[in-house]
């Protein structure tokens, strides 16, 4: 039983009384009790009245992240596993589960951590003190819950070396959580083959979120010529080329992700169709332009241009130029695809800079549909950081 009770000041706790988890220092009023950083404690309004139950981390902003409403459920073992069975059971309902993320945080009542499923390895990404003590028993209670269903995993794979633990007086760590094993693995997704380094690849090694939206592009690719920029592990070329594309180009300003897209490529047997080549997609656009290239489908899926509300007027330029130089190379009557995987450039941010790249770039959008991340990334309501991939595809027209 914890000992630690922490009350908050009278008109605070907004986020967590509309259904958050995080609780700020500036939200706090008093302290008490003997327990250490990342232990749980007890969560009380200020009037006294129960708020649940969570970890409390002293070095960062963050002080409490709630695991419960229930002020009586213990934070044990069975609890634990009760979670890790919801995640399972609505990833099985909601996606293709060869590969898929498996916990996503705070959309998953479990705070700071996310696990990834790449066919038998799992990589885990914890980044809040608390969950952190509890990270390897998680992963004992997910494998037991895999094994159920005839999944066994072959290894674990700790990619917790993110700057965010650093916020937390925690090491950013990276390594094997038990035996060690081949860190290339080969997935399929949308019946395109890839080679995923877990090791070193970005994040936890590959983007999962978007794996729906590869698959939305299916109809629109067949036949047409396509541009995919920003193409990392040529996930979005490949989808266009497994559909039936008659050519289709990758941009990305890594050589190291155009090495592994070719790599990719040749897996899929589409090296005569999809070809990659390293490139600054900000520079390489207008000289497409200049060139008189036009595309049937241009693809854009930059990388994140903000990670704070800070930044948001470059970002919002950013996005703004990417987009006008996109649609210029989209012939009348084309389509493009385009997104952003920043929680900080909200939906009505993002759709008000496409509109005004529309207007510089004198072209007319039809909007063909709207998506958001894969289910397995979860949006809570109430818990904003969780709603971060926007996801345009319009019909580009000449405004004639």
């Amino acid at each position: 039983m914890s000992l630690g009770i922490v009350t908050l000041k009278k008109g605070e706790g907004r986020l967590l009384k509309a259904g958050g988890a995080w609780i700020f220092d500036n939200e706090i009023d008093s302290v008490t009790g003997t327990f250490e950083n990342g232990d749980i404690v007890l969560v009380r309004d200020f009037d006294g009245y129960p708020m649940g139950r969570g970890f409390y981390n002293s070095n960062s902003k963050i002080r409490v992240r709630v695991m419960t409403r229930n002020i009586d459920q213990e934070i044990d073992e069975e609890f634990l596993r009760m979670r890790v069975k919801n995640a399972w059971q609505y990833r099985k309902d909601t996606v293709d589960t060869s590969s898929c993320r498996l916990i996503f945080g705070e959309a998953d009542f479990l705070p700071g951590l996310t696990i990834d499923k790449y066919e038998d390895i799992l990589v885990v990404e914890s980044l809040a003190l608390g969950i952190d003590k509890m990270k390897e028993t998680i992963l004992k209670l997910l494998k037991e819950v895999l094994a159920e269903d005839g999944i066994q995993i072959r290894g674990v794979y700790e990619r917790s070396d993110a700057k965010e633990r650093l916020k937390e007086g925690m090491e950013r760590v990276k390594g094997f959580i038990g035996p060690e094993f081949d860190t290339n693995v080969e997935i399929v997704e949308n019946g395109v083959k890839y080679l995923v380094d877990v090791k070193d690849g970005q994040k936890t090694g590959f983007f999962l979120d978007q794996k729906y939206n590869r698959l939305a592009m299916h109809r629109l690719c067949k036949g047409k010529r396509v541009l995919d920029c920003f193409t990392h592990m040529g996930t979005f070329a490949l989808n266009a080329g497994i559909a039936g594309a008659a050519e289709v180009t990758g941009l990305d300003i890594s050589e190291y992700a155009v090495e592994q897209a070719t790599e990719n490529a040749k897996r899929n047997n589409l090296q005569d169709t999809v070809h990659f080549r390293a490139a600054d997609v900000f520079d390489e656009l207008p000289r497409l332009a200049e060139a008189g290239e036009q595309y049937d489908v241009v693809i854009l899926d930059p990388p994140a241009f903000t990670k704070s509300r800070k930044t948001i007027k470059n970002a919002e330029k950013g996005y703004r130029e990417i987009n006008i130089k996109g649609m210029k190379l989209v012939k009348d009557g084309g389509y493009l695809a385009t997104c952003s995987c920043s929680h900080y450039m909200d939906y009505e941010n993002f759709t008000k800079v496409i509109g005004q790249a529309a207007k510089s770039a004198h072209k007319r959008l039809r909007q063909v549909e709207f998506r958001t991340q894969s289910p397995d990334h979860p949006i809570l309501w109430a818990a904003d950081e969780s709603y971060y991939l926007k996801f345009y595809i319009f019909q580009v027209c000449d405004a004639k």
